[in-house]
């Protein structure tokens, strides 16, 4: 099956290594997960567009597993718009908090393109 869904352009774009969410022609913020129309409104979504990836940590739990590392995991509020579940890695677990500024890096795993975030520091 060749799927051509919203879900399958936005992995396309990750592959290509592209950041690229829809956006709401209403509000004009981007929309995660992809979806075929408006949230609320079920209204045409606009273009895709390139995001920053920058955002600050809404809510963080960290995951602790008896054979493997202790994980963060998060829900990122983007910049631009949408809020995304996903994983803080390149620093300790523990020391992620909510309001941390985060940056968006597009990693393959087992050959499937998915966004994981690093500590961002201060934005000034």
């Amino acid at each position: 099956m060749n799927d051509t869904g919203t879900e399958a352009r936005y992995l396309a774009c990750l592959a290509d290594g592209r950041f690229m969410l829809q956006r709401d022609p209403v509000s004009g913020l981007t929309i995660f997960p992809p979806r075929l129309r408006r949230p609320g409104g079920g209204g045409e979504l606009g273009d895709w567009t390139e995001v920053s990836g920058r955002g600050t940590v809404h809510a963080v739990t960290i995951q602790r597993k008896r054979d493997a590392a202790a994980r963060a995991i998060v829900l990122v509020d983007l910049e631009e718009g949408g809020r995304m579940l996903s994983e803080v890695v390149g620093t300790d677990p523990e020391t992620v908090t909510i309001g941390m500024t985060v940056q968006a890096h597009i990693v393959t795993e087992a050959d499937v393109p998915h966004v994981l975030f690093e500590p961002a520091g201060d934005r000034t």
